[in-house]
């Protein structure tokens, strides 16, 4: 379509979906939009689709008007123009325009998907937020798919940018509901209460 944004075929001829999308991002990167359009949307390659970096994943057949609106969206997710370029905080450091990331210096390279991810918690530190709400500001629509989906992605950013107390932050699940960033600011006291409390909770 540009070479912003790509559609791909869950079921491409001689490839599956998933090395289909692994041979794309091997070609445009990891931070391109990537789209699967298919007859079969069954949730089970809805769910490894998102889960392996897709973008989105559509469902033929296709809504023209609803089709041009998730493209949009994609878009305006990936190559954010009005917003701040440079946020740091703590030894994270996130640059939107390039849509790149440093903790304590040393960059880290994260999907298209990831960073989106990524900059949702730490634009919203402290707020308790649902799946749904991920997963409308992260792939652009209403949550209707297995919770594997999001906590796959937040469990792999967990690892990437190591959010744990070390770095003074915490990435942590709220029961029933979705996922809260905190910040510890340092205080080694107050991170040690919180963490016996969640132990007992």
């Amino acid at each position: 379509m540009t070479d912003g944004f790509r559609i791909l075929d869950w079921h491409c001829t001689g490839l599956s979906g998933l090395d289909l999308l692994k041979s794309m991002r091997s070609g445009i990167g990891e931070r391109v939009p990537v789209m699967f359009a298919s007859a079969d949307g069954g949730e089970s390659n809805i769910v490894r689709a998102l889960t392996a970096g897709a973008d989105d994943f559509v469902t033929h057949p296709v809504r023209s008007a609803e089709f041009g609106a998730r493209v949009e969206a994609l878009l305006r997710r990936a190559y954010p123009a009005n917003a701040a370029a440079i946020t740091e905080l703590g030894p994270y450091r996130f640059d939107s325009r390039q849509q790149s990331v440093t903790v304590r210096g040393q960059p880290v390279q994260l999907s298209g998907t990831q960073f989106r991810l990524a900059l949702l918690f730490f634009s919203n530190i402290g707020r308790v937020l649902s799946r749904d709400h991920i997963f409308a500001m992260v792939w652009g629509r209403e949550f209707r798919e297995s919770t594997r989906t999001i906590d796959s992605h937040v469990s792999r950013l967990r690892l990437a940018l190591s959010i744990e107390p070390i770095n003074h932050f915490r990435l942590q699940p709220v029961y029933k509901s979705g996922y809260r960033l905190l910040h510890l600011y340092g205080d080694e006291q107050a991170t040690q209460h919180m963490l016996e409390e969640e132990a007992t909770a």
